[in-house]
């Protein structure tokens, strides 16, 4: 490449940022004019499904209070994310947004002042928005006296809907086997496998290729075999996860991989794919999300379903899953339409507003007093709620490179690579590892 050429491209580059720069400056701007109309309330979101009936909930709100409101759609989830971080770091936020990383970063946008406290607003009239809403939906959102990130105590978002991970089972291909009723307990489970299997009908399906949906049906047993405390205890590096609990946490993945009851691929199968294979009566069994109703209504409306707990292994101790909030608005905090937005919010989680959201969207709604109103499979997802936990509210949480050697170390049980304990002492190693390096980092 000559010198002159050289010259040139780099030109080019300075020409081709200094374009994305004004144009990034231009973007910002037009937020900021937008942000200065005081009849006007700007909402970003990532919801692909609901940007349709979000625009005609705002065009009642208007007609009702006289506020337009101007919901803004920018997918998917990571590109979103990036935009919200972006934006705060330019200080131009909309005035009303959601977080969808970790708590972690809900909380340092709290710190930074980005997110109005509601806490007075979910309290007044003796509570009354507060009570509207499934506890555990406002858990997510919720900050604790004493709480590790060291933020005011109270409730900094808005949901508004609701998510449960279950069990769910088609009722034909059980029929077809000869199976009455959806399986309660663990050996009644292996017994519908042996039933499907002998008429050749494939059990189990979900999308354990990725490691979230791994870690969350492991965490739904560990809960049952050894309860919350332990479960915690563990996280603290007080009980090792070579502890006989853990090890029959383990061991529910390998029984289910003897006896064939995991539809081939499974691990590396993304959900998508194996929502598409429930959907299409390829597999008895699904391990999914409350959101699946909306999916499966896509792919085949005759399908035939419901939902369960997944059976449990022990009878002392809960079987928990995961729900809470599913999608969360919160405030921005510089902005000068808080109070519209506010009432908007609390406009949009009212009882009518919610049942319209839940038949349009096929979600679960945050408003418990339009559960009431729910179809028959979603009533099923959300009476499982009373069995509901999720990380985000857990007092500890497992170091992520721990988790990523867990899961990885279940799929390798999967597919016959490993055993339980062989995996049980490659995560305690691990584990053993973060606690080192924690405890160098606190010595410096």
């Amino acid at each position: 490449m000559s010198l002159e050429s050289g010259k040139d491209n780099s030109m080019k580059r300075f020409l081709l940022f200094f374009c994305c720069l004004l144009f990034l400056l231009f973007l910002f701007s037009c937020f900021s004019k937008v942000d200065k109309n005081s009849h006007t309330l700007v909402i970003w979101h990532w919801m692909t499904d609901r940007q349709k009936t979000f625009e005609q909930l705002a065009l009642k709100y208007e007609q009702q209070a006289g506020i337009k409101v101007r919901f803004e759609l920018y997918a998917p989830s990571d590109v979103y994310s990036q935009k919200i971080i972006a934006a705060a770091q330019a200080r131009v936020l909309p005035d009303v947004f959601g977080v969808l990383d970790e708590k972690v970063i809900l909380a340092s946008f709290i710190e930074s002042g980005f997110i109005a406290d509601l806490t007075e607003e979910f309290k007044k009239d003796n509570g009354a928005w507060e009570k509207s809403f499934f506890p555990k939906a406002l858990a997510v959102n919720l900050f604790e006296e004493g709480n590790s990130y060291h933020i005011k105590p109270g409730i900094y978002g808005v949901p508004i809907d609701i998510t449960s991970i279950l069990m769910l089972y088609n009722k034909n291909l059980l029929q077809k086997a000869g199976i009455s009723e959806p399986p309660r307990t663990f050996a009644e489970f292996l017994a519908a496998v042996k039933a499907l299997k002998r008429v050749g009908i494939p059990a189990l399906v979900s999308g354990w290729g990725e490691h979230w949906m791994v870690d969350c049906f492991a965490s739904n047993y560990a809960f049952n075999i050894m309860g919350e405390e332990k479960i915690m205890a563990t996280y603290r590096g007080e009980v090792p996860y070579t502890d006989p609990d853990w090890i029959a946490v383990f061991a529910v993945f390998d029984t289910l991989r003897k006896e064939g009851a995991l539809a081939e691929g499974i691990v590396t199968k993304a959900n998508k794919y194996a929502e598409q294979d429930f959907a299409l009566e390829r597999a008895s069994f699904a391990f999914n999300g409350s959101w699946c109703v909306n999916v499966y209504a896509d792919m085949n409306p005759r399908l035939q379903y419901g939902a369960i707990l997944p059976p449990a292994v022990n009878d002392n101790l809960p079987l928990k899953i995961w729900g809470g909030a599913g999608s969360s608005f919160v405030v921005n905090n510089a902005s000068k339409k808080k109070t519209l937005a506010i009432a908007f919010l609390k406009w949009l989680t009212a009882k009518e507003q919610q049942v319209f959201l839940s038949e349009e969207t096929q979600n679960l709604p945050a408003n418990r007093t339009a559960a009431a109103a729910l179809s028959e499979i979603l009533s099923e997802f959300a009476k499982a709620m009373d069995s509901a936990t999720h990380p985000k509210v857990w007092p500890y949480n497992e170091d992520p490179l721990v988790i990523e050697v867990f899961d990885k170390g279940i799929q390798s049980i999967i597919i016959g690579e490993k055993t339980p304990r062989q995996v049980g002492a490659d995560v305690q190693r691990a584990k053993i590892r973060q606690l080192e390096r924690l405890q160098r980092r606190q010595k410096k």
